[in-house]
């Protein structure tokens, strides 16, 4: 497993200084037992749900032994913050605990936000939506590209892309990869097709024919799919089979890599077709131009 794209631990990433951080070290952060009505929630904090039989579990388990890894806070004010741990966090407070161990660091705010994702990237129960809404709120407060964002966190930046493009699919279809009705693979086929109605009637499909990721590629490769009254078909000019080969899907994906956004292949003549890159912002546009010259 390329263990890149899982991102760096918190250790990796208070102790180095690369990517902007200073260097630190966690373990030379003051240790102190912390009042648990001291510690206040993290404002960055990605995870929106949290499982209350995972907290109970911890809370039986700290109950019996105590916390064990201090919990990571910062000073604000005469309080703390809570930077990472917060299940933990939860899991005292449920267990009725007066004081926990907590690592005071002196930390920013981008750093808070940065360190609460890379928590979090590492746990697979985040739902990708949650990650892709925290990747594109740090864009949209700090700036930079998302190649940079990837290399802060220690990820690729085909992973930061792929994430944040899961929130240009319609309410109906976040909500159903939210509930786990469909995968994040299902999801990432609905993005090949043209629009909001069409993704969201083949989720529809998809989720009433229990249908694979595979055979939602299939289907959507296809591009003969009946939206309310309208047939949904790729140009006319199009010949199918050729636009989904082998080859053109893998430049597809490479290019989407390149670009961090939906491209599509469109083969309509031997020798000619065209190649169609999405952008769905200003951001977007200039990033692609960009690229594109070479600049």
């Amino acid at each position: 497993m390329n263990k890149r794209r899982l991102g760096r631990g918190l250790d990796s990433l208070l102790g180095r200084d690369e990517g902007g951080f200073e260097p630190s070290s966690l373990e030379a952060a003051d240790l102190l037992h912390l009042a648990v009505d001291q510690i206040d929630a993290n404002p960055y904090q990605p995870r929106t749900v949290f499982d209350s039989s995972e907290i109970a579990a911890l809370a039986d388990s700290l109950r019996q032994h105590g916390m064990i890894q201090p919990v990571i806070v910062r000073a604000v004010g005469e309080r703390y913050q809570l930077v990472a741990g917060e299940r933990r966090l939860r899991a005292a407070i449920e267990a009725r605990l007066h004081e926990i161990p907590a690592r005071v660091m002196e930390l920013s705010d981008q750093r808070v936000r940065e360190l609460a994702m890379v928590e979090n990237l590492q746990r697979e129960d985040l739902n990708a939506l949650d990650k892709a809404v925290a990747f594109r709120d740090y864009l949209g407060q700090y700036g930079g590209t998302q190649e940079e964002l990837a290399g802060r966190l220690g990820l690729d930046r085909s992973t930061v892309a792929n994430f944040i493009r899961l929130l240009e699919l319609p309410e109906d279809v976040r909500d159903a990869l939210k509930s786990k009705r469909i995968t994040q693979g299902h999801a990432r086929a609905l993005l090949g097709l043209p629009d909001g109605e069409t993704r969201s009637a083949v989720c529809k499909r998809v989720i009433a024919d229990s249908l694979s990721v595979r055979q939602t590629e299939a289907l959507v490769s296809t591009g003969d799919i009946v939206v309310v009254t309208k047939k949904f078909r790729r140009d006319p000019g199009e010949t199918p089979n050729a636009v989904r080969a082998p080859h053109f899907v893998e430049v597809e994906e490479s290019l989407k890599e390149r670009f961090g956004t939906s491209v599509l292949i469109r083969v309509k003549a031997k020798e000619r077709g065209q190649i169609v890159i999405d952008f769905n912002s200003q951001e977007d546009f200039d990033r692609v131009t960009t690229l594109i010259r070479g600049n």
